[in-house]
């Protein structure tokens, strides 16, 4: 076991939106945990029914804490959120 701090939801989205609204590619640490967002990209994901790639903001590690914000249905919605916190104990 390994204390780890879990940041404020909220504090989380409103980082990635300020991110969603210069619209750059970025990637490094965020209340101390790694993160980064990709823009939306024109071109559709391989083997997908999407028309565009969508916009993505995640942060943490996969099985320990992790967040996402995803920009689905464009740019201009609201995103679809994902949080797993199957590795944290309280």
């Amino acid at each position: 076991m390994l204390p780890v701090v879990v940041p404020e939801t909220e504090d989380i989205r409103e980082f990635a939106h300020r991110l969603h609204a210069v619209g750059r590619e970025w990637q490094g640490e965020a209340f101390g945990w790694q993160a980064e967002y990709v823009p939306q990209r024109e071109t559709p994901p391989l083997q997908s029914r999407l028309a565009f790639t969508p916009a993505e903001f995640c942060i943490g590690e996969s099985g320990v804490w992790f967040f996402s914000l995803m920009w689905e249905h464009g740019s201009d919605t609201a995103p679809v959120e994902f949080l797993d916190e199957s590795g944290i104990i309280r």
